[in-house]
């Protein structure tokens, strides 16, 4: 059952992402938590090693067919991605499981306010 789970997980993370340009992490992360019972640490890394390969190369490469890629910027947040993933990751290895899970949420909801207000 879990494999089923996991699988309509990415297949609605997959389908806001595509359609709404939304990082997968913005679903993928509270499904994993509140669905398959993952703590923060987890669910994030978890979210992290699934998202790469499919966001990177075929979603992307719809919005490129389509003309809608900014290949220089996108390289360049690419490699500011990985420097402030590695230094991310590191640092939140070290919060506690339910402060980080408070933390992500209250970031979610600045980005929905401001994006309602905007």
């Amino acid at each position: 059952m879990t494999w089923l789970i996991a699988v309509f997980i990415g297949a609605i993370a997959g389908l806001a992402s595509g359609f709404m340009g939304i990082g997968g992490g913005v679903v993928i992360i509270p499904a994993l938590v509140f669905m398959l019972g993952f703590d923060q640490h987890l669910a994030q890394g978890t979210s992290l090693a699934a998202m790469v390969p499919p966001i990177g190369l075929l979603a992307a490469y719809v919005y490129y067919k389509s003309g809608h890629v900014d290949i220089p910027v996108a390289a360049l947040i690419a490699a500011g991605f990985i420097v402030g993933g590695m230094l991310g990751a590191r640092v939140v290895v070290h919060i506690d499981a339910g402060v980080l899970r408070k933390v992500f949420g209250v970031v979610l909801l600045l980005l929905a306010v401001r994006m309602i207000l905007d």
